[in-house]
């Protein structure tokens, strides 16, 4: 009888799974998709952007404006004041000399505001200033 216990608890343990190097690889595959993941910044805002035929890709957008449709303005999903722009915009740039701002503007928005947004930039010393669009889905 003491010998048939043994045998059992002998299969028992040579049954059982070593789940260290598992964790081990899905912490590893974790740590590889994070520094590999390009991560997407969003003005935070509900936008109905534009189409324009000629819409290209810009990478390395630092700051994004963006103008909704009632005409309200919002820099890193937080409502700025038209007045008080121009300084909000000195300050990012005090910050980051070389960051791009791009002003994505509503459809329903009024183009008068975009274009103080975007006059409000070249004031504040900006040097890479662009309008957001979508390429048209029927286009290229």
């Amino acid at each position: 009888m003491l010998n048939i216990t043994t045998a059992r608890r002998t299969k028992r343990s040579a049954l059982e799974l070593n789940i260290t190097p598992l964790i081990d690889m899905v912490f590893i595959l974790l740590i590889f998709f994070l520094v590999t993941t390009s991560f997407v910044k969003e003005a935070g805002v509900e936008i109905e952007r534009p189409s324009a035929q000629t819409a290209t890709s810009m990478q390395g957008v630092n700051t994004i404006i963006a103008v909704n449709s009632e005409n309200r303005i919002f820099i890193d999903q937080k409502e700025i004041d038209p007045i008080s722009l121009r300084i909000q915009i000195e300050r990012i740039l005090a910050e980051n000399p070389d960051s791009s701002m791009i002003v994505v503007a509503d459809r329903g928005s009024s183009t008068g505001i975009a274009i103080e947004v975007m006059d409000a930039c070249r004031l504040a010393g900006a040097k890479n200033i662009a309008m957001a669009a979508q390429i048209p889905s029927g286009g290229q």
